[in-house]
């Protein structure tokens, strides 16, 4: 029997029967991916089909099938995805990381901030873009990478941390007391908790140098206006994107109520863009890039994290 090599088997699987003319597209090798994991026909920690034999399969170029792999990976459904070894099905799919890929709805920053930081940590080269009015969120989602790596089971060569956050010396737009003629305790609350959690986020990430070999860079800039949104860059192939909404309540401070306009930046809906999964994205997170390198290397000042 001869065997047209065209569609010969792969891996059990006969090759793509499409025409020259009409090959898959990333985004359908990875749906028929995507659909190979959430079937259990490729199990957690089974390691993928080459990327060669993917291609092959599917009868399109390598960039399309890392393209591909990329998507699942911001999913969280693919891990060590690179141009080298084959990527490995993620160990852990559980439902809170089949609900947080690119194709997901909105979750709030405290439920979907963590695991896809904890994913950026399974790259060589870690690489976080921050803009934010506190930097809460971030120094509370990155417990979870920092608790991995202490576990064994996560061991980044480099590390490379950017933050923006509001100067010292603007009236901020927010939080700001509904009566305009109270004294300046609201902002100087807010000064004392962007200083101590900047601290502590610089602090648990540098100490990633002494105790595992990591090499660190954490620094913060200064913006000369209260951002009305927050962003998470990550990797250079991941945007999270998020609206500072805010809402009238009122506080206790030094032993006094006060009324205020304010955000709940952890209750707010963070919208994920992967760069790879359609031109939309992609354009998203490029753009996101050239917004905050704009920023960063134009109008923002050093920050200094003390009173």
């Amino acid at each position: 029997m001869v065997v047209d090599p065209k569609n010969a088997a792969v891996n059990g699987r006969k090759r793509s029967q499409r025409s020259p003319t009409s090959p898959a597209s990333h985004l359908e090798v990875a749906d028929a991916l995507r659909a190979r994991i959430r079937s259990g026909q490729l199990r957690p920690g089974q390691r993928m089909p080459t990327q060669a034999t993917l291609a092959d399969e599917f009868g399109v170029e390598r960039g399309a099938v890392r393209q591909a792999l990329r998507i699942l990976q911001s999913e969280h459904l693919l891990t060590n995805v690179s141009k080298g070894s084959p990527a490995t099905v993620a160990p852990d799919l559980g439902l809170g990381n089949a609900l947080s890929g690119p194709g997901a709805p909105p979750l709030p920053t405290m439920v979907a901030l963590a695991p896809r930081i904890a994913d950026a940590f399974a790259a060589p080269h870690v690489e976080i873009d921050a803009l934010c009015l506190t930097s809460v969120s971030l120094t509370l989602a990155i417990g979870e990478p920092l608790r991995r790596i202490h576990e064994g089971r996560l061991k980044p060569a480099k590390v490379d941390v950017r933050v923006l956050l509001p100067s010292r010396d603007i009236d901020l737009a927010f939080p700001t007391p509904v009566d305009s003629s109270a004294d300046g305790r609201l902002q100087r609350r807010w000064l004392a908790h962007r200083n101590a959690q900047g601290q502590v986020l610089r602090h648990n990430l540098q100490a990633l140098r002494a105790t595992h070999g990591i090499d660190v860079s954490v620094a913060f800039r200064a913006l000369p206006f209260t951002p009305p949104v927050k962003l998470y860059l990550l990797n250079g192939v991941e945007a999270l994107f998020a609206y500072y909404t805010l809402t009238r309540r009122e506080e206790e401070i030094d032993h006094e109520h006060l009324e205020m306009y304010d955000a709940e930046g952890t209750r707010s809906m963070l919208f994920a863009f992967a760069q790879g999964a359609g031109l939309r994205d992609t354009t998203f997170v490029e753009q996101s890039h050239l917004w905050f390198n704009a920023l960063w290397e134009t109008i923002s000042s050093e920050l200094v994290l003390t009173s």
